[in-house]
């Protein structure tokens, strides 16, 4: 929508030499008509662009020339400069093309003369022995085989020459490779110019054939053969050089491939020659000599993998595969080279060969699809879908279809589409409805999990091929499936891709099956219906998604589809208006509309006029409370198909109302989407505005006819003026004191948007609009202020606003200004709060760019002589001004620095440095490097800043390399911390000469005070100011002072760096920066990344490193090019030298030794050969691995935390996963160590290859499928764990289950577990890999018999991926067959247990599978139940071990649980079912739970035991509930629950988890009770059972002691009916209502915990309620309390739980005390409880606001409620809720007569109840305070929405002559405050605004909270004299025009 700039594009000229320019002026006519004149003119242009509208005459002038001015000596010497000319060009020149497309069309009889005028050219260009012009003449040649008839024609007569040349520089040229090793620029250079060699040679075969058909070139004596035969032999040599470029290395294979097939005889033995090749059964002596001459090293040597994959790649390229070209040969050579693949896809684990590899097998599946064409039928059975080679092919796309490289995922995706193809080719005859192969695949894609990203578009690949039919005939529920995967973005786009391929097709398919539109409405049943529900009630995520990517497909493939949809979400939008969490059809329908009108299948005046829409509905759409609602509403306003569709007034006043209610979103996401659709509103005003203008320019030339416009464009025109005026003043409006940071981000990030649509041109005017005409004085200032932000963003978008606006606003030219603004940048370069320095940064940079500063800094700051601008020189300003300041910050620095190195201490309380620091770096980044004027004053500041950078350093780093930086605590009393504070503090004492660190002293300005008798007791230290102020040090201050400057010296340092030309020489004339000062920062460097301990210093030297390092790669210079390889080596070797006695930290992970190699690492480039990263990874595996010599510790831990870092680097990308599996190897075998250090860096190294190789943890749930693989995949990826952790998992199995009962614990067996869990079993896993997975069962059945109880559970969850889903049944039932029977004399309860925890695990993973209720799987079920009930000992008294009667009992419950709830208990016999149940009723019957509790509870497994037993209850009380059960009861149905055992006898319990489980259950069934969703069948069944527990209840109540069994208590009484629970308390508590209300009152006041108090006080509310409304007690006092509470949990200090809490209350009791008729509670209770609401809008929790506007809709949906009728509003944002809050009071007061009283009241929240008198303010030692914790309320909003509902009730206000008092007293109070408000002000420091914001916003708020109280008093006519004499004194300054009132 936004137009592009189109790019200018640079072409260089052509130039001739003196001898060309004199032939052609010789040549010349006297008119200049001629040819040669023509060349002569365009050799003289100086631009490329004329000279190619000068060649594109040539043709036409040759074409007016007759036949015999043709043979004109003058035209043959165009003809040669043309030639000379062409060649000149480089190949990206566009002069080249073009000058080649016309000398194609030059007439026929001159082709003869230009080809010999090229060849002439051609052959002198081919006699070169230049290396650096050899890539030329290469170039030269490409072009003239592209698409140039006379090249073409020059290259076929020279082809021998052209042999030569090539073979010649393609020799030389990988010589000179060779030579520069090392050099990896030059070396990658000439790689290129070989490939260029390489290309151009296959070009010459293949571009002219004629030369290289026939035998008559095929002797050996002949030149053509000779050179063929040396090219072909170094192609051979690049094909095996692993040191080359790989796509060096590809396009060799392609032309060994090529060569051989033009050289060798007969074709007919071509395939097997080439299938030899790859099998490697090559018979020397039946080759050719000349073959064993030139491709002596592929036939001797063993072929490497990527030699092999090479091959493959030439012979499917270059070999016919189709057009009848197969035989037998050709054949077996397809199928050789599809084995060959396939083996080398399990050894090639580098991305770009497995990239490589990928594509090669999707060219082979090409190739097989060619060559069925005409192949054999024993070829179509070899490649049919149940061949060998296409299962194993099949088996690829499996393991592959996840890669994290997308090119791999992508070419898998044509693999399987080309697999279907080859299988529908290959029958021998016409496929069949149901073919087996594809109705297998179907059913094994159907039956995995939808959260495999391949299955998406392998099904897609299916729809195309057997249609969607056959696909929805097996479940009709997958549309709906799939669109319930759309919650998660990261499948959105596969499965609407998938979804648009089936409903596609599905269409074509109707459309073909049935007449007319019939077919439309079951389309619309399968697609439309599930969308629509989706967007009414989906949840956020998944309606957002849906909306995204399946509402445009679905519009695009069916547009009339729009009309039924929005007919059906229209009739319910205005019920269904939706909620917080839920769209509604409100929302859904502004989806629609929104994607509709984006697409262009609608327009907003045909919506409006239609009538599809309302203004009320969008408006309701714009301030509605769910996010994505008003985004969609915004979007269906901003968005339009055409960017110049009008805008009309309906939508100009539309989006006003937006910006005004929505400007504070806390969301990130939502402000981001704000201001792109504000964005695409603003072109859409700028584009069409430049239409409308046009418009009205052909008005005015038509006038009044009547073809003229019929509407008035001028008209528009002012209306987009003014209403971009009001945008602004809307957004400028926002600014105000105290606005949140979501206001300030919104509103600056619209405004520079407005700036960049509309750009401020100096001198110029915009036609429409201009936003410095917006920009007043006060308004500048306000952006100015955003400075003093305590966010930094804040500071950039007021920053990049004001550049955009600074030259047109004179402001700025005012040098007092200047001044003022620069002395208050200075003072806060040095201030000790962080974000003072970065305030002071900002303003630096915005003063560098204006014009008048140097002259103020040269006057008023700069010491004598530092910077005198030559008035000569023409220089940059802002240059002139970036070297003023920075020479002005490095004079004060380094006077600082020399105080410092006298007193850190003093340093780190006055003038913390890094300020300094920072600020000089700011200011580096606004210099104009490209443009440098001032080059040698430059020069002397970068040496001199390097200087002060290390004196700094110096001064600093003790501090941050100390053994313990962060214990560096002075504020420790206690004695021994103490004694070792002043150990640690001695050994980086040398630094310090004012012995801080041996006694805590008190410094002055002029005098020092001996402190020493105060010892150690005194550790805080205090520093006095000039003003005598004190100050406290704190270590924190001493070590923020030290590691900051460390950071910004390293950041200055490697800002310094990139100074460095790109094209660094020794004597470079415009290096700002030496080679010698960029090697000493290198070392500075390597020094504190090795040596420092803090954190914060060593990742911020690698920021800077970072940028060093990146700097020397893209270096030229050798020397300079080459640090980091040398760097990196010497690094290594110090690593494996070192000892105890290394410097290098051996804690801390090493500190910053792994990012000192990362930064080394990261800076090598992606593309090439990764050398370092291969040659760090060996040394570190081999410093880590096993071997027959001890390895030293330290060496080892560091490797081991250098490895951790480089698997966590994510800019090493893909090129780090081949090392995975060593990586993994270590870190396993790492924790069989002795030493801790190497276990502990074993662990880290372990946790992040896991996260390495499952991906990132993105939810709470361990055992999630997201988070794993399956084993095909993982064992494909990484084969070399297979043998790996098949012979480990061997080794810990012996010592698990030792016979000799021994304990052993050995330390892999907890990661072997962890890592074998984390894979998962798949339909799709084959048995045929040589990496199949059932060796690793019997090891890990027996890892379950561990004695550690965490190992057993591992054990359990790792058999299951490595047990098939058909296999489970039969698993299940022998592990159950091999548990002991009762009657055994020895149990080994470990092994018992260990069995159990497998068998649940494996009857879980059976009972979740995908599969279909078929005669196995009953079978199957059936036979484990017959198992189970063999075993029902285990889980009876009989077993004396709690714990594994606990397992089976789960195992019982799983179970069971799946027969209640599934259908398949329909499918078996009733009578297994109720033996089944019956058994289990005698299991719980024969339990404790009834019999009673015979153990203690210090036995182990008890509670979880009494859990598990009570969770079975509570299964089977769920079954025999259901209406279904009776269908399995016979005439003597047995009693499956003993009956005394219910659920009044379990509350009884003494054990307080058999209680919580119960009481859960209950509060559950309660709500299902309560529950619309649940139907009342299905309610009421359950509640029968709960009938008459209110009592019981209120036993257990006043008796529980247990903190959750209580609030759970509490909340099942909430939940039931009020009327029973009070009538109970009497005989049950001997309470009345009215104490029982005051016991739950204080229950809510008095706990601890935050749920009881939230539960507590619904209940009483619920309890007030009915009281209330009952009007049987009088609760008058209760009733206080009750509102005290509710007001007390509403304060923003309280929990977000209890703020939520009050909220409900409060939206529950509105329709019965807020907004009733009757003042119940009275107007003063009232009007606190309407306070309370207001102090929760602006409550910082979304979540809390949302609740708390529900009041809101409460109020307007009341019968009895006259509300207005655009104010009607119910699902609304807070800041709408704040509004519609005001005028609902304002009318309720109006309605209770209390208006007077009212009005009171409200002036006093609107003055507030702060206390002036004791108000001071001064600094704080918090150096991170950035004020309110609440970044989300704004005081001045409700400040000003309640003045506009004030003034608006003022004329219907009556004061009674009793308030008249109070007004005055009111009147007083405010005129006191305004005068101490004024008071305060005056004392502020010059520009507050920076050095004290804070206090300064506080005091702003609060005189225009004063200003608009007084103001609104005077209204009243009260107390009008004291207002008079206020307003004497000039306290009515600030202004109220700005606001609607």
């Amino acid at each position: 929508m936004v137009l592009k700039k189109k790019k200018e594009i640079q072409v260089d000229a052509f130039v001739l030499d003196h001898q060309q320019l004199e032939r052609l002026h010789s040549f010349g006519d006297a008119e200049g008509q001629n040819l040669a004149s023509l060349l002569l003119r365009c050799a003289l242009l100086p631009d490329g662009i004329q000279q190619i509208h000068c060649v594109k005459q040539i043709v036409p002038l040759l074409e007016k020339m007759d036949k015999s001015s043709l043979c004109d000596p003058m035209v043959k010497n165009c003809l040669d400069v043309l030639g000379a000319v062409f060649l000149s060009l480089d190949v990206k020149n566009p002069l080249k093309k073009v000058l080649a497309s016309s000398l194609n069309g030059i007439p026929e009889p001159l082709m003869a003369e230009a080809t010999q005028s090229f060849v002439f050219c051609l052959r002198e260009e081919l006699k070169t022995t230049d290396l650096s012009q050899y890539r030329k003449t290469m170039d030269n040649l490409a072009s003239c085989m592209e698409n140039n008839t006379i090249g073409k024609s020059s290259v076929n007569i020279l082809f021998k020459e052209a042999l030569q040349f090539l073979q010649k520089s393609v020799l030389e040229t990988e010589e000179e490779n060779r030579k520069l090793s090392g050099n990896r620029i030059a070396q990658t250079r000439l790689m290129h110019d070989l490939l260029m060699g390489v290309k151009v040679s296959m070009m010459l075969i293949q571009k002219i054939p004629e030369n290289v058909q026939g035998n008559f070139w095929k002797t050996l004596d002949s030149p053509i053969w000779q050179s063929m035969c040396g090219l072909l032999n170094h192609f051979s040599h690049f094909l095996i050089n692993e040191d080359l470029l790989q796509t060096v290395q590809t396009t060799a294979g392609l032309a060994v491939v090529l060569f051989i097939k033009t050289m060798f005889e007969p074709g007919e033995k071509l395939p097997c020659l080439i299938s030899d090749l790859l099998c490697g059964s090559l018979k020397h002596s039946e080759l050719p000599d000349w073959f064993v001459d030139s491709c002596g090293s592929l036939c001797t040597a063993e072929l490497s993998d990527s030699v092999l994959l090479f091959l493959c790649h030439g012979a499917l390229a270059m070999l016919e595969w189709k057009n009848g070209s197969m035989d037998q040969s050709m054949e077996k050579l397809l199928l050789d080279i599809a084995l060959t693949l396939l083996t080398l896809s399990t050894r090639l684990k580098e991305s770009v060969m497995a990239a490589s590899l990928s594509r090669i097998l999707a060219i082979w599946t090409a190739s097989a699809l060619d060559a069925l064409q005409s192949g054999s039928e024993d070829l179509k059975c070899s490649l049919s879908g149940n061949s060998g080679t296409i299962g194993k092919m099949l088996d690829y796309v499996y393991a592959h279809w996840e890669h994290p490289l997308d090119a791999v995922r992508h070419q898998t995706k044509l693999i399987f589409r080309n697999i279907l193809r080859i299988h529908q080719a290959s029958a021998k005859g016409p496929i069949v409805k149901v073919d087996p192969f594809f109705s297998g695949l179907i059913d094994n894609l159907l039956s995995l999990e939808w959260h495999v990203k391949g299955k998406y578009s392998s099904l897609g690949c299916l729809v195309e091929c057997v249609g969607v039919e056959n696909i929805l005939a097996m479940d009709r529920t997958i549309p709906a499936q799939i669109l319930g995967v759309m919650s998660d973005q990261s499948f959105a786009p596969y499965a609407s891709d998938l979804l648009e391929t089936m409903f596609v097709t599905h269409k074509r398919h109707l459309e073909s099956t049935l007449e007319g539109n019939t077919w439309i409405d079951k389309w619309h049943e399968a697609w439309v219906s599930p969308l629509l529900s989706i967007l009414c009630d989906g949840n956020p995520e998944q309606a957002t998604y849906v909306t995204d990517y399946y509402l445009p497909k679905l519009l695009k493939c069916s547009p009339e589809s729009l009309n039924y949809m929005i007919k059906i979400l229209h009739t319910s939008a205005e019920s269904n208006v939706g909620s917080c969490n839920t769209r509604g059809a409100l929302g859904a329908l502004m989806a629609c509309l929104r994607t509709a009108r984006a697409h262009g299948h609608l327009k907003f005046i045909d919506m409006m006029h239609s009538g599809l829409v309302s203004i009320t509905c969008i408006k309701q759409g714009l301030v509605h409370q769910h996010d994505q609602v008003r985004i969609d509403a915004l979007g269906l306003l901003c968005e339009s198909h055409r960017s110049t569709e009008i805008i009309s007034a309906e939508e100009m006043q539309l989006i006003e109302f937006f910006i005004s209610y929505n400007l504070n979103s806390q969301s990130p996401a939502v402000r981001q989407q704000i201001c792109s659709l504000l964005k695409k509103l603003f072109c859409r005003v700028h584009e069409s505005s430049q239409t409308v203008h046009k418009m009205q320019q052909t008005k005015s030339k038509q006038g009044l006819g009547k073809h003229s416009v019929p509407w008035d464009p001028l008209k528009t025109l002012h209306q987009y003026k003014d209403f971009m005026s009001s945008v602004c003043d809307i957004l400028f409006g926002a600014l105000f004191p105290g606005s949140s940071h979501p206001t300030r981000f919104t509103a600056l990030t619209v405004l520079g948007l407005i700036a960049e649509t509309f750009p401020v041109l100096e001198g110029q005017s915009q036609e429409l609009f201009q936003v410095a005409q917006e920009v007043s004085l006060p308004r500048l200032q306000t952006l100015l202020h955003c400075f003093a932000s305590t966010f930094e963003e804040i500071k950039i978008l007021a920053f990049d606003l004001l550049m955009k606006l600074h030259p047109v606003l004179p402001y700025f030219r005012d040098p007092q200004q200047l001044q003022l603004l620069f002395q208050v940048a200075m003072q806060l370069s040095t201030s000790t709060k962080p974000y003072d320095c970065v305030t002071a940064s900002y303003l630096l940079n915005f003063l560098i760019h204006q014009k008048g500063l140097l002259k103020t800094c040269l006057n008023n700051h700069l010491p004598l002589n530092t910077f005198q601008p030559d008035e000569d020189k023409s220089s940059d300003p802002v240059e002139e001004n970036t070297l003023a300041v920075v020479k002005s910050l490095m004079v004060n620095l380094e006077g600082e620095i020399r105080q410092a190195d006298k007193s850190l201490l003093q340093a780190a309380t006055s003038f913390p440095m890094y300020g300094r620091v920072h600020c000089i770096t700011a200011a580096l980044h606004q210099l104009p490097l490209n443009n440098l004027t001032l080059i040698p004053e430059w020069k002397e500041v970068v040496a001199k800043l390097i200087l002060m950078s290390y004196e700094l350093s110096a001064v600093v780093s003790p501090v941050v390399q100390s053994s313990s930086p962060e214990g560096l605590i002075p504020m420790d009393t206690d004695l021994d911390s103490s004694e070792r504070l002043q150990l640690i503090l001695r050994e980086i004492q040398p630094r310090d000469t004012n012995d801080y660190f041996n006694e805590t002293k008190l410094f002055q300005e002029r005098c020092r005070l001996d402190c020493t008798s105060e010892g150690v007791e005194n550790i805080c230290t205090e520093i006095r100011d000039e003003e005598q102020q004190t100050c406290d040090v704190t270590a924190q201050m001493v070590l923020v002072c030290c590691w900051r400057s460390m950071k910004e010296i390293s950041l200055l340092l490697g800002k310094l760096c990139q100074l460095l030309p790109l094209q660094a020489l020794p004597n470079c004339p415009d290096a700002l920066i030496t080679v010698q000062q960029v090697k000493e920062i290198g070392e500075y460097f390597k020094h504190h990344l090795l040596k420092s301990r803090h954190r914060g210093a060593f990742e911020l030297a690698y920021a800077g490193f970072v940028k060093l390092t990146e700097v020397l790669s893209r270096c030229d210079n050798e020397s300079l090019h080459r640090l980091p390889e040398q760097w990196l080596c010497n690094v290594l070797e110090e690593i494996k030298s070192s000892d105890p006695s290394s410097k290098l930290c051996a804690t801390r992970r090493s500190a910053g030794i792994p990012f000192y190699i990362q930064a080394l690492l990261a800076s090598e480039p992606k593309k090439g050969k990764t050398g370092l990263l291969k040659m760090t990874m060996k040394e570190l595996i081999s410093l880590v691995s096993p071997s027959s010599t001890p390895p030293s510790t330290i060496p080892q831990v560091h490797a081991l935390n250098i490895l951790r870092a480089l698997f966590k680097d994510t800019r090493l990308g893909e090129n780090i996963i081949p090392y995975v599996a060593d990586g993994m190897r270590v870190a396993i075998l790492g924790f069989t160590s002795s030493v801790w250090a190497v276990r502990n860096s074993s662990t880290l190294l372990f946790s992040t290859l896991i996260t390495r190789i499952f991906g990132v943890k993105r939810g709470k749930d361990e055992n999630s499928k997201k988070n794993r693989m399956t084993g095909r995949e993982f064992f494909t990826r990484f084969p070399n764990l297979y043998p790996f952790l098949l012979s480990q998992l061997e080794a810990v199995a012996s010592t698990v289950d030792s016979g000799t009962g021994e304990f052993k614990l050995h330390p892999s067996l907890f990661l072997l577990l962890l890592i074998l869990g984390k894979l998962y079993p798949s339909p799709m896993d084959g048995t045929y890999s040589a990496l199949n997975m059932a060796p690793f069962a019997p090891f890990i059945l027996r890892c379950g018999h561990s004695p550690v109880y965490r190992s057993r559970e591992l054990a359990g969850r790792a058999l299951v991926p490595f047990i098939m889903v058909n296999q489970v049944p039969q698993t299940v039932s022998s592990l159950l067959a091999g548990l002991p029977d009762c009657t055994d004399s020895c149990i080994r309860q470990n092994a018992v247990h260990g069995t159990l925890l497998q068998v649940f695990h494996l009857l879980q993973s059976y009972l979740e599978s995908k599969h279909r209720a078929n005669s196995d799987f009953l079978q199957g079920l059936r036979s484990i139940i017959t198992c189970i009930e063999a075993k029902l000992w285990l889980a009876k008294w009989q077993n004396p071990c709690l714990v594994t009667r606990s397992t089976y009992l789960d195992i019982l419950i799983l179970l069971n649980n799946y027969l209640g709830k599934s259908k398949i208990k329909d499918l078996i016999p009733g009578t297994e079912l109720l033996s089944f149940w019956d058994k289990i009723g005698t299991i719980i019957s024969d339990s404790e739970l009834a019999t009673g509790i015979r153990h203690f509870s210090a036995v182990p497994g008890l509670p979880q035991y009494l859990q598990s037993i009570t969770k079975l209850f509570l299964s089977m009380l769920t079954v025999t509930s259901d209406p279904g059960f009776a269908n399995y009861s016979s005439p003597a149905k047995p009693k499956t629950v003993k009956p005394c055992l219910s659920v009044a006898h379990l509350l009884r319990s003494e054990f307080c988890e058999v209680r919580l489980l119960v009481l859960e259950a209950t509060v559950l069934w309660l709500k299902q009770g309560h529950s619309k969703s649940v139907t009342e069948e299905q309610g009421k069944v359950p509640l029968c059972l709960l009938s008459g527990l209110e009592e019981i209840l209120l036993r257990m109540a006043v008796k529980e002691k247990h903190p959750e069994c209580f609030c759970k208590i509490l909340e099942a009484l909430y939940h039931m009916d009020p009327q029973k629970v009070l009538s109970e308390t009497e005989d049950a508590l001997k309470m009345n209502a009215r104490e029982f209300l005051h016991w739950v009152l204080n229950i809510a006041d008095a706990s601890d915990s935050i749920e009881i108090q939230s539960i507590s006080l619904k209940f009483a509310s619920e309890l007030v309620l009915h009281l209330v409304q009952d009007q049987q007690e009088e609760v008058k006092s209760e009733m206080k309390q009750w509102i005290g509470i509710v007001t007390s949990f509403c304060g923003d200090e309280q929990q977000t739980d209890l703020r939520l809490a009050a909220a409900e209350i409060l939206v529950s009791i509105t329709p019965f005390f807020l907004t009733s008729q009757k003042l119940l509670l009275g107007l003063s209770d009232t009007l606190h409880l309407w306070r309370c609401v207001v102090q929760l809008l602006q409550s910082e929790e979304q979540i809390v606001r949302n609740t708390v506007a529900g009041v809101i809709r409460q109020a307007q949906s009341q019968e009895n409620s006259s509300r207005k009728t655009e104010l009607g509003f119910q699902v609304v944002n807070a800041a709408m809720a704040m509004d519609l809050t005001f005028f609902i009071l304002c009318e309720l007061l109006q309605q209770w007569e209390q208006t007077g009283a009212g009005v009171l009241i409200l002036l006093e929240w609107l003055l507030g109840k702060e206390d002036l008198e004791t108000t001071t303010f001064v600094e704080n030692d918090y150096l991170f305070d950035k004020g309110e914790a609440n970044f989300w309320g704004e005081k001045l909003t409700k400040v000003r929405q309640l003045r506009k509902h004030l003034f608006l009730l003022i004329p219907v206000t009556h004061v009674n002559p009793c308030d008249q008092g109070k007004l005055h007293q009111l009147a007083t109070l405010a005129s006191d405050q305004a005068k101490h408000v004024t008071q305060l002000l005056g004392e502020m420091p010059s520009a507050p605004e920076f050095s004290r914001s804070s206090e300064l916003t506080q005091l702003t708020i609060r005189k225009e909270r004063i200003t608009t109280c007084l103001n609104i008093l005077s209204l009243l006519e009260a107390g009008n004299d004291t207002c008079r004499k206020f307003e004497n004194t000039n306290a009515y300054d600030l202004l109220t025009a700005n606001y609607n009132l």
